[in-house]
């Protein structure tokens, strides 16, 4: 009896070219998973913009493939479709051979032949859109099918989109058929090895830099110690470095010899951790006591569409949308609670750029360090400054008063369970531990605010999901400047 190939799509073959442990698991055990958040966002932006690409690409007569669990369907009703003669754009053709299946996001009749397209929300070629698009020239070649070209459509980061839904220019194609042909002999390793991958015993792979690249594989927690009480990953630096110490049978940072970590930070880490308490060092409160009053506690919130939607803003470009103003003006004991606070949010799904940039001039006033955690609101004002030249001279004003806690925090404090991180959200549970992002309800990081402030003006949203959103993000923008204050009043 012939035993039947296993069913490959293609994202099963490019899991494999990054790990056949993942697609093992995939198939068998796919309930070891966590996909993050970021990661279901950055599948929601490739759906946006291949709905993009349909409109960009198609015709009045173009037809789409509409998804089917019966994968047969798909592949007769596509090969109907060209042998009936179709001479219009087909969309999610599908083609299957030896039991590896493709899903080609565009298909453009080109003379006697085809032009195939692959669309990606990135913002150039990656070395995998090349395999990527490689499988699917093989499987569509073995087919019969004639691919006179193979091309990859990214997003033109340079776009500007000027409204009135026109979106020409938000695509830059480029033709990847000679490197793609180039890689086939590769392709047919891959497929192999994903079969080996899917039939077989779970493969061997140890942990390291392929967990995070491409994607941030959904079984990081499931294949990297997690069960001490400081992993080894929390040591912190680089990816392939940590993998090789979980290799040696290291689970845990206090485990590691301390004669094999060379790099400073991670000595750092490794000693304080070793001695199981926190290191505060007099640096930061000289440091912070200097700072003079009043204090501003500044902290934007972004969104970074990739179709842009208001004109004049390009693809990723992040746009201001909200921020949170805890002020001291030195009378009080420093805590958050006895702070004058101010905050912007504008849900009437205009652009509020101006509106928030003029507001924010008007809280914070001429004088007084503005603080503010890693550089990311000097990148945010310095955009508005772009946006609105008018507006220079404040805004600049602004920039030269801006204070980053972040090399304060990173040179003068770490705690063991800080696992490595400086982050705000690492930091704050370990000097106030009644206060944690994780018990915020709904928002509770960048991605999810971005993504709510979006659902919030989108026109379908109803009234009570808006007032449910809108409290979710006042609370969580406000939650990261009273973490500054808090981490300040701690240090010093």
């Amino acid at each position: 009896m012939v035993s039947r190939k296993p069913y490959l799509s293609k994202s099963r073959v490019i899991s494999a070219w990054q790990c056949p442990k993942k697609l093992h698991l995939e198939k068998h055990n796919p309930e070891l998973g966590e996909v993050s958040e970021r990661t279901e966002s950055l599948f929601a932006t490739g759906h946006q913009v291949g709905d993009i690409s349909q409109r960009l690409y198609g015709t009045p007569d173009s037809v789409e493939i509409p998804f089917n669990r019966k994968m047969s369907m798909m592949v007769r009703e596509t090969r109907a479709l060209i042998d009936g003669g179709a001479d219009f754009p087909i969309f999610e053709a599908t083609f299957q051979h030896d039991g590896v299946l493709v899903r080609v996001d565009v298909l453009i009749p080109d003379g006697n032949g085809w032009r195939a397209i692959e669309v990606k929300a990135s913002t150039s070629v990656k070395d995998y859109h090349v395999l990527d698009c490689a499988i699917q020239d093989w499987v569509m070649r073995h087919v019969g099918l004639s691919v006179t070209s193979m091309s990859l459509a990214h997003i033109n980061n340079q776009f500007l989109y000027n409204g009135d839904g026109d979106y020409d220019g938000l695509l830059a194609e480029v033709d990847l058929t000679e490197r793609v042909r180039t890689v086939e002999p590769t392709v047919e390793m891959l497929i192999e090895k994903a079969r080996l991958a899917v039939t077989g015993p779970l493969p061997v792979v140890q942990v390291g830099a392929h967990c995070y690249k491409p994607y941030e594989c959904q079984f990081i927690n499931h294949c990297w110690p997690t069960d001490t009480e400081y992993p080894v990953a929390g040591l912190g630096g680089s990816k392939a470095k940590l993998g090789n110490y979980v290799a040696l049978g290291y689970r845990d940072v206090r485990d590691v010899d301390a004669d094999s970590i060379t790099a400073e930070t991670q000595q750092r880490i490794h000693r304080i951790t070793q001695s199981g308490n926190a290191e505060t060092l007099d640096g930061a409160r000289r440091t912070l006591n200097a700072l003079p009053y009043p204090r501003y506690y500044l902290d934007f919130e972004t969104i970074g569409p990739a179709v842009p939607f208001w004109k004049g803003t390009r693809p990723y470009a992040p746009i201001p949308i909200q921020w949170s103003c805890h002020i001291d003006d030195g009378a009080g004991d420093g805590s958050y609670e006895n702070m004058q606070h101010a905050e912007f949010l504008d849900l009437s799904g205009e652009p509020p750029m101006r509106a928030l940039a003029e507001k924010m001039i008007r809280c914070l006033g001429a004088a007084g360090p503005v603080l503010m955690y890693t550089n990311y609101e000097e990148q945010v004002i310095e955009s508005l400054i772009a946006l609105f030249p008018d507006l220079q001279e404040p805004l600049k004003s602004i920039v030269d008063r801006l204070f980053d806690l972040h090399p304060v925090v990173k040179a003068n404090y770490y705690h063991p369970k800080m696992l490595g991180s400086w982050s705000i959200k690492a930091v704050l549970p370990t000097i106030a531990p009644h206060m944690n992002y994780a018990l915020l309800d709904g928002i509770k990081e960048g991605t999810a605010a971005s993504e709510g402030f979006i659902e919030a003006i989108a026109p379908d949203t109803s009234a009570e999901r808006k007032v449910e959103l809108e409290q979710q993000l006042l609370r969580y923008c406000r939650f990261d400047t009273q973490a500054m204050a808090a981490i300040v009043r701690f240090l010093e």
